[in-house]
């Protein structure tokens, strides 16, 4: 399988009560379409801390073919049938991060292909999102930092890493959907199975004094705001799940 390099971040803030909607409209009418054009739905999800809110993350192998992927998709017959219906349910869609593979972590190796989705039991899991705001160039030695010293210990504390970003810096190849351009990152996403089992993995850090003493200080001063924190469930077609 061709590896993707750029990754999208997307946030999208929904009006109330329309989940569901969105979800059911996505699932049955963007995933396929969206997968055979050659872009990844890499994972799916609900907001534990934000029912209306949708997050989802797709991939391209590079900076053009996303341009090409997305002008297809977006100008197809597809979206001209089911993007009001889209749009409809949605107050923004612009909060949305462009970024690129972090670190020695192949992103997503255990997703699922598509193909076998259907012989799962069902998505399930607890995937935390962690945003780190860095000042512009920061990003390289955040990262070493986070690879070299965090990993391991969240890792031995019961997380599954399960991918590691920073900005993409390319101008936005399709600027008829908008990015948060301009903005240094570090992202990482981990895996638990349970909220017990994340609550477990939380009480396992703060009883390493490496951790709170050392670590999570050093990644949170290099961060021009509080690191931003979202715990979220995979929906069923989610592949990032466990």
């Amino acid at each position: 399988m061709t590896p993707h390099t750029i990754f999208e971040l997307r946030r999208y803030r929904l009006r109330p009560g329309r989940s569901d909607a969105l979800i059911a409209l996505f699932d049955a009418e963007f995933v396929a379409p969206q997968e055979a054009l050659g872009m990844r739905i890499e994972g799916e999800f609900r907001d534990r801390d934000d029912p209306d809110a949708f997050v989802w993350i797709r991939s391209f192998r590079d900076m053009d073919s996303r341009a090409q992927a997305l002008q297809a998709f977006y100008g197809g017959p597809i979206w001209a049938a089911h993007g009001a219906a889209a749009n409809a349910t949605m107050l923004n869609s612009d909060n949305v991060l462009l970024l690129k593979p972090a670190g020695a972590i192949p992103p997503f190796a255990h997703n699922l292909p598509r193909a076998a989705e259907r012989d799962r039991p069902g998505a399930s899991g607890i995937v935390v999102t962690s945003i780190c705001s860095l000042a512009p160039g920061q990003e390289a030695g955040f990262a070493e930092l986070f690879s070299e010293r965090a990993c391991p210990i969240l890792r031995d504390a019961g997380a599954r890493i399960d991918a590691m970003f920073v900005s993409e810096r390319s101008p936005n190849s399709f600027p008829r959907l908008p990015v948060r351009e301009g903005e240094s990152v570090f992202v990482w996403l981990e895996c638990h199975a349970d909220a017990e089992a994340l609550a477990q993995c939380r009480e396992r850090l703060s009883r390493n004094p490496e951790w709170t003493a050392e670590i999570l200080p050093r990644l949170d001063q290099q961060c021009w705001r509080p690191i931003e924190v979202s715990h979220l469930t995979p929906t069923s077609r989610s592949l990032c799940a466990l």
